[in-house]
């Protein structure tokens, strides 16, 4: 123990001895492992703690159901019933409504939004969290009788921003949805809901969804109604395969016992973290590719501070050689060396958790508003202060071990002869650093061909048509269950509020729907069957669709290239009619002539009137899928959710604002969300890979700005080192071409050698993301171009400064000093 901290207290001597290098190296280090921790920070939620406080949460699993053709898909609350009524080795089988809701709290016309999860009557159970205060639902309280248990769980924060942590908030009334609930407990602080990221303020039961949505019971007595997530607790000393195989027997039986509904559909039990319904789905991705790249980052920082540790080490040959000439042992010197290397580590992750602390937020700037509740700021706790110092210890080992072994393997002589006056490290420990330079250069050029391949993926896929345009259009999203609305008072609002919105200066066409296209959610689907047409055995036949109004054709401007649009006359009491897209006439009806033919779902039979031009409906990187639109008057129900569409030829925001009042002046207590052009929303589709084009970026930007600090580094003390050399050249009559040439090849020959290694590795490294690029290989030429010249570049400009330096060398100086 002495030993170590005779080590720390002379490794802090030395670098209090040489303030700026210290200064620099620190700061080095902490910038590569801010860049890794923040990166971390956000993973961690998904991918280690999906759902932070719960107990045992590795035992909890997420029980999907699975269309014919493999797609996951939601599950409907008596097939729910099902699973948790006659499953053996998953307990507490429990279920909540898509990825949460957004409910209207307070008395109109002062209301907020707050986002919250329904969830089945064993939730809390499930995750093994008990109350902050009060209770959790008691058994009474977790039977299937709808509509008979308005009481509601709030989360610790509202709790405490609403109720100021007082306990007389147990009983008190809230209203959510213009229906009262009794507040009955306070989950404990730290949880924030089963979806990863996200913050969910306050659960209800399942079963009050009829009351809260104002639609009735009909939902959960529809074994079609596939709208909910389940998730379970797996029995002690059960495995997940085991699990697994259980869950898909029950689904065998139920598609046998139910085959009007259930015919084909399977299921799965998956760890939370591979679910498909959450934020995970999405975000795991990008988020694993920016790690990598941040590992790449932090790679480079490790061989600039190997380089910046040999240089230091160039200038204390002398005391090394007096060491070890007096008997200090190689491994004596080795251990004082990467303990002054982690004492800079240490401070450098100390510098990293506080550019982590202020980054980790940032996540939430790059998710769209529609995607639902905020985004938590991921918590600098244990898990992420050991990442950190793991970090640190290895970067003191990869960057402090080779300069340390360099120093104490060579011989005292040769190191006193070879060092004389200058302190020159000579040949072996100039070849070493160029070495690590072309590590940096290879590593930076990895990183800039990985950003430029999605960057150019990104750009591609922004410039696919999408089939409508969004451009010039105003859009603004309403939930009227939070009001109350039945279904007829809906239509009524909706239609006053098109006239009024029509009577506005530049608008053109507005229309209405339930689905808007690229959106952040999934959209909807319907189980149809199409007269004359015979599925395969595993085909899906649920097929997405929309609910539109009049005008919305035009609206969007899809063209109609057959058949007629919706009119007024399409309502409850006209003939069901329906609009399909071309893919659904080539997917079902062998391009024959459809006008007139029979469609059947929500048990009654749709009579197609009209063809529309295929678009993209959920992400524009889509193959063509069949696709189509029902009148929003003969099927719509208010829980459904409803998007209003204003063609401007004016100012989009003016029509926003237009939207916003007139919606306002109707009824001042329904709420409005997301009001905002339509191209801002349909970015949504494109967020996961804006996220991976923009922080790769970012990232392979720094990667190469160290790399040129670490080349810089090298070639400034290079001339040093050669200032002898310069002198008698310039005295011989060298000119400063000569010179300019002589010092800049030498910097280019590191960066080619990197060059090369760097956009090898990148072409190997490239195919296994080769899936996720859309519309360019994982070979692009133009991409391998342009970070080639790009670190050409900076390459020059870093060889540039210390050859220009050499230029001003004193040859008498120079000769004087050699």
């Amino acid at each position: 123990m002495n030993t170590v901290l005779r080590d720390l207290s002379y490794g802090l001597r030395t670098l209090a001895r040489n303030p700026g290098f210290a200064a620099v190296a620190v700061l080095t280090i902490g910038i590569g492992i801010g860049a890794s921790t923040t990166i971390f920070s956000w993973m961690r939620p998904m991918l280690l703690n999906p759902l932070p406080g719960a107990t045992q949460a590795e035992r909890i699993v997420a029980i999907e159901n699975m269309a014919p053709d493999g797609e996951p898909i939601t599950t409907s609350y008596l097939d729910f019933r099902d699973f948790r009524d006659n499953l053996k080795l998953v307990n507490l089988v429990t279920a909540r409504v898509g990825v949460g809701n957004v409910f209207s709290v307070g008395d109109a016309p002062r209301t907020t939004q707050v986002w919250g999860e329904m969830v089945s009557g064993g939730f809390f159970d499930m995750l093994g969290i008990q109350p902050e205060a009060g209770r959790f639902f008691s058994d009474a309280e977790r039977d299937d009788a709808q509509n008979a248990h308005a009481v509601v769980v709030i989360s610790h924060s509202y709790w405490k921003n609403q109720y100021h942590s007082d306990r007389s908030a147990i009983g008190a009334s809230l209203h959510i949805n213009r229906t009262p609930f009794t507040i009955i407990g306070v989950a404990p602080e730290g949880f924030h809901g089963t979806t990863s990221g996200l913050d969910y303020e306050m659960w209800m039961p399942l079963t009050m969804y009829g009351q809260l949505t104002h639609t009735g019971t009909w939902m959960l007595r529809d074994r079609n109604a596939r709208y909910f997530v389940m998730y379970a607790r797996l029995a002690p000393s059960v495995t997940m395969e085991q699990a697994r195989a259980e869950v898909q027997a029950l689904a065998n039986r139920m598609a046998v016992a139910d085959a009007d509904s259930n015919q084909g559909i399977g299921a799965t039990v998956l760890p939370v973290w591979q679910s498909h319904f959450g934020t995970q789905s999405i975000l795991l991705t990008p988020i694993t590719i920016l790690m990598g790249a941040s590992g790449v980052v932090l790679l480079i920082v490790c061989a600039n501070l190997a380089n910046l540790l040999l240089a230091r080490a160039t200038g204390r040959l002398k005391e090394f050689s007096v060491r070890l000439a007096m008997g200090a042992r190689p491994m004596r010197l080795i251990r004082q060396l990467l303990t002054e290397t982690l004492l800079m580590a240490v401070a450098g992750s100390v510098c990293g958790l506080m550019l982590a602390n202020l980054l980790g937020g940032a996540l939430r700037w790059l998710i769209p508003a529609v995607a639902g509740p905020a985004m938590l700021q991921p918590p600098l706790d244990g898990q992420v202060l050991a990442f950190t110092m793991a970090l640190a210890f290895g970067v003191a080992i990869l960057a402090g071990l080779a300069p340390a072994l360099h120093a104490s393997r060579a011989n005292v002589n040769e190191m006193l002869k070879e060092g004389g006056r200058s302190g020159s490290s000579g040949a072996q420990s100039h070849r070493l650093r160029g070495l690590l330079v072309a590590s940096e250069v290879a590593l930076a050029v990895i990183a800039l061909v990985g950003a430029g391949l999605f960057l150019k993926s990104f750009q591609t896929a922004r410039a696919i048509n999408p089939g409508f345009k969004p451009e010039g259009v105003a859009l603004a999203r309403f939930d009227f269950s939070t009001a109350g609305y039945d279904a007829r008072q809906t239509d009524s609002y909706c239609r006053r509020l098109r006239e009024q919105l029509e009577r506005q200066p530049g608008v053109t066409a507005v229309s209405y729907d339930d689905s808007a296209p690229l959106g952040f959610s999934g959209g909807n689907w319907e189980t149809l069957e199409v007269e004359g047409y015979v599925p395969g055995p595993n085909e899906n036949m649920k097929i997405y669709r929309d609910l539109v109004s009049p005008g919305y054709f035009e609206t969007m401007k899809i063209p109609l290239v057959e058949g007629r649009d919706f009119d007024l006359r399409d309502d409850a009491t006209s003939l069901k009619v329906m609009i399909v897209n071309q893919e659904f006439v080539r997917r079902f009806l062998a391009n024959r002539s459809v006008i007139g033919r029979k469609v059947h779902g929500w048990g009654e039979w749709f009579t197609i009137v009209g063809v529309a031009k295929d678009s993209k409906y959920h992400r524009v990187t889509e193959s063509p899928q069949p696709y189509f639109y029902i009148p929003i008057r003969q099927v719509f129900r208010p829980e459904y959710g409803l998007t209003f569409d204003v063609r401007t030829g004016g100012s989009v925001n003016e029509a926003i604002a237009a939207l916003r009042r007139e919606a306002t002046a109707i009824d001042p207590a329904l709420t409005i969300f997301d009001a905002e052009p339509m191209t801002e929303y349909v970015a949504a589709s494109l967020f996961g890979a804006k996220i991976a084009a923009s922080l790769l970026s970012v990232l392979s930007g720094l990667g190469l700005l160290l790399a040129a600090i670490g080349l810089y580094s090298v070639m400034a003390y290079a001339v040093a080192q050669r200032t002898g050399e310069i002198g008698i050249r310039v005295t011989l009559g060298a000119q400063p071409r000569d010179i300019m040439r002589l010092v800049i090849r030498q910097g280019l020959a590191f960066a080619a050698a990197g060059l090369v290694v760097g956009s090898l590795a990148a072409a190997a490294l490239a195919r296994v993301v080769a899936a996720m690029l859309v519309g360019v290989g994982p070979a692009d030429p133009q991409v391998y171009a342009a970070a080639a010249a790009f670190t050409a570049l900076v390459t020059l400009a870093s060889a540039a400064i210390p050859a220009w330096r050499a230029l001003r060398v004193d040859p008498a100086v120079a000769l004087r000093w050699q």
